[in-house]
């Protein structure tokens, strides 16, 4: 088959790595595979980029092309992606009108353009997440009638009027408005949350589409929303398991120059985002450390306050881009854990699982469909970080038979999600896709 995916960008982790994943495991598998993204990265004749199309005006071509530097600087200057997002919407009127009024920014001529570059067409489209400031979701209920569509529901911003997950709010289901976290990424800067929920709606009603989600939680939010498919199917997320697998823990602690007798909690931090909870990670692991002196905690990516974590024998890591040497991490580690206020589906709680590592997460979202409590690991209520703290605990201070099962247990678990499974699920699905579109099609 001709695959196309559609994805935000051709690096990072979460929805980015599943389609890069897909997307070599479709060619491994002798496919003609593309990957359309909004920001490429990868010099891979594989990989096309959206058209962006010149603007008919000097000063708007000139802030366009500042927008694609700052682009391009986006993986090693932070503030490059807010930069380049800026630019580019003063560099488009119709794009900058929709930010001013709160309404989502759908102003990406180049997604009409896409197509036609294609020679010849895709038997099938997967779509991850169409946020990320780079599609045109107008075009939607077009591309969908001219190709099979498949969208793959990585979190809830298509079943919303602005955010990529809704936390304690529930307004998603009767039509928005009133909204109580406008900050919530992707913001909004009016509460125009209602008449961008209705649009949706809208384009959902004449569009024909094919949704999977990789949790049945996230599938059941996609079939209580606005949101109008043909057919629903829950195909979870996948890792390599040929890189995510069991291995030695003393021999992971000597590669990564860890103590080998210390107890090892791990985790990623996630900066500022609200789905995340960073403050009851903090709370978690300060009392953790009293609990268990001498624990070292590993923290992968962006840092914690320091003064927040005053006293913790604590490791900051920078972004690991490598998997193998993730994997190691992993394996080094006693326990990793995850908490999280909103969560489609936790790839690095596979991850860990896969490596032999148990796991302490919140209970929330897709995430108990992973984690079996008390075989794999452990979970905590939302915002609870004394539980959390005392499951961490348990899992450390167990039995070394206990310890040894639990590992044992999540690796068979981890192994379940192998890249092979989703690949060969969505492969099979592609054909009775293109057989219901074709019978479909017919007068």
């Amino acid at each position: 088959m001709r695959i196309l995916q559609i994805s935000t960008a051709d690096t990072g982790g979460g929805a980015e790595g599943t389609a890069w994943d897909l997307q070599q495991y479709f060619l491994a598998q002798g496919h003609d595979a593309l990957l359309a993204v909004g920001r490429k990265f990868r010099p891979r004749a594989e990989v096309l980029e959206f058209p962006r199309p010149p603007v008919p005006f000097w000063p708007g071509r000139i802030l366009q092309g500042l927008g694609n530097v700052c682009r391009r600087l986006e993986p090693h200057w932070r503030p490059a992606r807010p930069l380049s997002r800026i630019l580019e919407r003063l560099a488009h009127p119709q794009r900058f009108r929709e930010w001013r009024q709160g309404s989502e920014e759908f102003h990406y001529p180049g997604t009409r353009l896409l197509l036609e570059t294609l020679s010849p067409a895709p038997d099938i489209i997967h779509a991850h997440n169409l946020h990320g400031y780079y599609f045109d979701l107008e075009y939607l209920p077009e591309l969908s009638h001219r190709v099979p569509l498949v969208l793959n529901l990585h979190d809830a911003w298509l079943l919303t009027g602005h955010c990529a997950q809704p936390l304690d709010c529930e307004r998603w289901q009767t039509g928005c408005g009133d909204c109580p976290h406008l900050d919530t990424y992707p913001s909004c800067r009016r509460d125009n949350t209602r008449a961008n929920w209705q649009r949706k709606a809208e384009l959902y009603r004449r569009s024909r589409l094919y949704v999977t989600a990789p949790s049945q939680w996230m599938l059941d939010c996609a079939r209580q929303s606005m949101l109008n498919a043909r057919e629903y199917r829950l195909i979870p997320n996948s890792i390599d398991c040929r890189v995510f697998r069991p291995g030695d823990r003393l021999q992971a602690r000597q590669a990564l120059g860890l103590p080998p007798e210390a107890k090892i909690v791990l985790f990623a931090a996630a900066g500022n985002s609200v789905f995340k909870d960073s403050a009851t990670l903090v709370g978690a692991i300060n009392r953790v450390a009293e609990f268990c002196p001498g624990t070292l905690f590993v923290c992968l990516g962006r840092s914690l306050p320091r003064q927040e974590c005053a006293g913790l024998e604590l490791r900051c890591l920078p972004f690991v881009a490598s998997p193998a040497r993730l994997a190691e991490y992993y394996r080094a580690a006693d326990v990793f854990v995850h908490p999280s206020r909103a969560d489609s589906f936790g790839k690095t709680i596979t991850e860990a699982m896969a490596c032999g590592t148990p796991v302490v997460a919140s209970a929330v979202g897709g995430i108990p469909e992973q984690v079996i409590n008390g075989q794999t690991g452990l979970l905590a209520p939302v915002r609870d970080p004394g539980t959390m703290a005392e499951h961490i605990r348990a899992i450390l201070q167990a039995p070394a038979e206990q310890s040894r099962q639990m590992s044992a247990a999540a690796a068979c678990q981890g192994a379940r999600y192998d890249l092979s499974r989703q690949g060969q699920a969505l492969l099979a699905w592609y054909q009775e896709i293109k057989r219901d579109f074709a019978a479909s099609a017919v007068p």
